[in-house]
């Protein structure tokens, strides 16, 4: 695996690389890497002849300095993890690079970042799509990996591309959970083993609506009730929201449809976690173990955001996946890339060795 931090030689390299005629993935991360994160790189390792994945984590897009200085890191264990999945190069901007002294330009996204996420943490879509425009410039990719579990940001991002014109594909990959259900997060680590088990209420919540969906509610009252009380019944879970939303606008509506989005945030303690599910895309099977792609590559055996070998918790109340990931995805069907046709294989062994 070539290490790359200049950002000069990042698209020096990338050139290279298209006047190979070689595909390029991209799986932009901040680090501290889960299954979740390792099923992007699959996806764009099946793909692509060459996957780029970087490590930066963005100070622009934490409103709140703790929990940017609180942020998990563990580089030599990502490099370990990436290095085992056949990454070819990673890419580890400094800071001083990616936003130089005098900097002065942002990246905003209407509409999409005025909702959910948006009010409640200001600056932060500005701060990602900033980031990935200009990491999108830097490793110059044809295809970009992003997860479904960040629902809002990957349609800000799937925006901001077309908006800008990048000549890139933006592939959402479905969500995946640890046994118990609870979507795997970087931030899970931080979590206390009372707080770690109090947080399956949101998956087992949001479970309940797209099962009360399933049998015919359509109102998107009804259903937030329906999980509300799951939810609720861990006082530690503390909802600073929990809305149904327009799949493409992110928009609350008052009923539901096919595709519709709920989506919830909330704290444990002062660790804020994020899910959503896709309401009308069947109802996900129980006592799955996550670390599943959606083409069916098997478990790592590493579980969100705990170090690889730890043991997962046991599943409480059956899972929320199906072989691992999130079937409940946005786009359910069809909404999988399409393979390039007549791509040819190719190594780039000979350009790392230079």
């Amino acid at each position: 695996m070539k290490t790359i931090s200049d950002i000069a030689k990042m698209q020096e390299f990338s050139m290279q690389l298209h006047v190979g005629g070689l595909r390029v993935g991209f799986v932009p991360t901040m680090g501290y890497l889960h299954d979740g994160h390792l099923s992007l790189v699959r996806a764009a390792r099946r793909d692509c002849d060459v996957v780029v994945v970087s490590i930066f984590v963005n100070p622009t897009q934490f409103n709140r300095s703790d929990d940017f200085e609180h942020y998990p890191r563990d580089e030599e264990r990502d490099r370990r993890l990436l290095e085992a999945e056949r990454v070819d190069v990673l890419f580890v901007p400094r800071a001083e690079d990616v936003y130089p002294q005098g900097a002065a330009t942002r990246v905003h996204v209407s509409g999409l970042t005025e909702t959910l996420c948006g009010p409640k943490r200001p600056g932060h879509f500005d701060g990602v799509a900033t980031v990935v425009a200009a990491l999108f410039n830097m490793v110059r990719p044809d295809v970009a990996y992003f997860g479904e579990k960040d629902y809002q940001q990957l349609q800000v991002i799937r925006r901001m591309t077309a908006d800008l014109h990048f000549p890139i594909r933006i592939v959402g990959v479905p969500t995946v959970r640890d046994a118990d259900g609870l979507a795997m997060s970087s931030r899970n680590a931080r979590l206390d083993s009372e707080q770690r088990r109090a947080a399956v209420a949101l998956s087992r919540g949001l479970r309940a609506a797209a099962e009360g969906f399933a049998t015919g509610e359509r109102e998107s009252r009804r259903l937030i009730e329906i999980a509300r009380a799951c939810i609720d019944e861990e006082p530690q879970v503390r909802v600073e929201y929990l809305e149904v939303v327009g799949g493409d606008d992110v928009q609350p509506v008052a009923r539901a449809e096919a595709d519709s989005v709920m989506a919830v945030a909330a704290w444990l303690g002062d660790v804020r976690l994020i899910d959503n599910v896709i309401l009308g895309c069947g109802i996900p099977s129980a006592g799955t173990l996550g670390g599943q792609t959606p083409s069916g590559t098997g478990a790592t055996g590493r579980s969100g955001g705990r170090p690889a070998g730890e043991a997962a918790p046991a599943a409480e109340g059956g899972g929320f996946v199906q072989g691992g990931v999130q079937r409940l995805g946005a786009g359910c069907a069809d909404r999988r890339w399409e393979r390039a046709s007549g791509r040819q294989s190719r190594t780039i062994s000979k350009m790392n060795r230079e």
